[in-house]
C-alpha cells in the first residue's frame, strides 16, 4: 500500500506541472476563440502541442531526478525485503 501511495504521489508531482501548463494554454486559447469567434480546429491543437513540448524540454531534468529518486526508493525497498 505504501508503494502504491508513493507511486501515485510521484505521478502527480511529475505530471502536474505539464498538465497545469496545458490547462492554462487551453483556457487562454478557448477565451481567445470565444472573444474573436474564430473556430479553427488547428488553433486549439498546435499551440498546446508546442507549449507542452517546450515544457517537457524545460522540465526534463526535474522529471528525471524525481523518477530516479522514486526508482532508488523502490530498489531500497526491494533490497531491504
Amino acid at each position: 500500500m505504501e508503494v502504491a501511495r508513493d507511486a501515485l504521489t510521484t505521478l502527480l508531482i511529475v505530471a502536474g506541472p505539464v498538465m497545469g501548463i496545458a490547462l492554462g494554454v487551453g483556457l487562454t486559447i478557448a477565451l481567445f476563440q470565444a472573444l474573436t469567434q474564430i473556430q479553427e480546429m488547428t488553433l486549439t491543437f498546435v499551440p498546446k502541442i508546442v507549449v507542452i513540448f517546450v515544457a517537457l524540454m524545460v522540465l526534463f531534468p526535474f522529471i528525471g531526478s524525481t523518477l530516479s529518486s522514486f526508482m532508488a526508493r523502490i530498489a531500497d525497498r526491494i533490497a531491504g525485503g
